[in-house]
């Protein structure tokens, strides 16, 4: 997938520093290449929960965002990011006490 098509699935408007953040991204991200669909079908998928994946900007990482209005609906949005984890070997980090989580890339 090229870069600007990536971002704007992602919700950004394409520009030259965004593509040369989102190639640190992909050049820090274990396996991106392996991982690249699956964290657009995440993305995909989180939306109905008021969460989604953003560019970090404190860290060369893709970031989980979850931004739901209720607890049941975070709850549901925790268990498709284990699920996801799981499904695809991708090592995350949840950040303490706050609803991000990084991802970190294929893990084997």
């Amino acid at each position: 997938m090229y870069r600007d098509a990536m971002l704007t699935q992602l919700g950004y408007s394409p520009n030259e520093a965004l593509i040369k953040q989102l190639k640190k991204i992909e050049e820090n991200t274990i396996g991106y290449d392996k991982i690249q669909k699956h964290i657009m079908d995440l993305h995909d998928h989180l939306r109905v929960d008021n969460s989604y994946i953003a560019l970090s900007n404190s860290n060369d990482y893709f970031k989980i965002k979850v931004e739901s209005k209720t607890p049941e609906i975070a709850q549901e949005a925790h268990e498709k990011i284990t699920r996801f984890s799981d499904k695809f070997k991708i090592k995350l980090n949840k950040l303490d006490n706050k609803e991000t989580y990084y991802i970190l890339g294929f893990h084997h």
